[in-house]
């Protein structure tokens, strides 16, 4: 029998992929406890991505996370292991989920969507741990 394992490595930001059309994230934050604004203690600078960092706040500014942004084609697997992602769109669309959930999303129609990391416990730490999976669509399905 022949292994569809190709090679095992540690998981990093962003992944290495066989296909240019995949692109997949592992995100682990060790978010300190926040405040009754659901914030990180110190202010994010807009591109905050230290891999050496015990927590990034990416683009956020005051909550982790992504703000509002395009995907121009892609369908984007969220798989959560701890902690929340609080997920708006341009629609007005919104919800929250994590610890465990499987979110698919089809990005293709010009829609803005953000995610963000809110911190919940305000007496205890908030770890975060998720992966994401981007597959590209065809042409015909990206925005203008």
């Amino acid at each position: 029998m022949v292994s569809v394992i190709t090679r095992i490595e540690k998981a990093g930001m962003p992944m290495r992929t066989m296909d240019p059309f995949l692109f997949c994230v592992y995100h682990k934050d060790e978010y300190p406890a926040g405040n009754a604004r659901m914030e990180a203690p110190r202010r994010g600078n807009g591109a905050d991505f230290n891999p050496k960092a015990a927590y990034r706040m990416y683009h956020g500014d005051k909550v982790p996370g992504f703000p509002c942004h395009p995907h121009r084609g892609f369908e984007t697997i969220t798989a959560t292991v701890t902690g929340l992602i609080d997920h708006t769109d341009s629609k007005g669309n919104a919800g929250r989920y994590g610890h465990g959930d499987l979110q698919w999303m089809t990005a293709g129609s010009g829609v803005q969507h953000g995610e963000m990391f809110p911190l919940v416990n305000d007496s205890a730490p908030n770890p975060t741990r998720f992966f994401q999976l981007w597959l590209n669509l065809p042409k015909a399905s990206k925005m203008p």
